[in-house]
């Protein structure tokens, strides 16, 4: 068990990748959601692993994370996942002496763009680079399960302005 800290923020602009240091490809498949809480198989390249989130209580959620036959991944988005399943580039990205994920979708949701920090404590200090846009932590507009959710309902990826046009809810 883990607590994970985390702030996600939109692009203003490409310039994270004049900054990339290493990138992984991941799939995703949402098994159940309730309250804000979460349970996700997720497909890399070097392991599977299956993660329980809970609800965030300001910045932090609890994360429960444990390795999983590649197979059980395999089998667990055809039976658990439906069409929940999303495949994303993670850049890890320094900037002084911070490092950034950027996950950068593909797929169905091709054209979705975040970037995120994991911090040790709520009060973290951190510098915010130039190529970062809005902070959008605990905006649901911008959550992986409300993404997926649009794109089921329209048959469209949404694009980063529907997401904002949207009521934060």
């Amino acid at each position: 068990m883990q607590i994970e800290i985390e702030r996600k923020f939109l692009l203003r602009n490409d310039g994270w990748k004049n900054h990339v240091i290493d990138s992984r490809v991941f799939t995703d498949g949402l098994i159940a959601s309730d309250a804000g809480g979460k349970v996700r198989v997720r497909l890399g390249e070097a392991k599977a692993t299956i993660t329980v989130k809970s609800p965030r209580t300001g910045l932090r959620r609890t994360e429960f994370e444990y390795e999983i036959p590649r197979a059980h991944a395999e089998a667990m988005f055809a039976a658990c996942c439906d069409h929940r399943i999303i495949e994303k580039t993670r850049y890890y990205v320094r900037e002084g002496e911070t490092i950034w994920d950027i996950d950068v979708y593909g797929g169905d949701l091709a054209g979705i763009a975040l970037a995120e920090i994991e911090l040790q404590d709520e009060s973290q200090p951190f510098t915010i680079p130039d190529w970062l846009g809005q902070e959008v932590t605990g905006d649901r507009r911008f959550s992986k399960r409300n993404i997926v959710r649009l794109y089921l309902e329209t048959g469209n990826c949404p694009s980063m302005a529907d997401l904002l046009a949207l009521p934060d809810a």
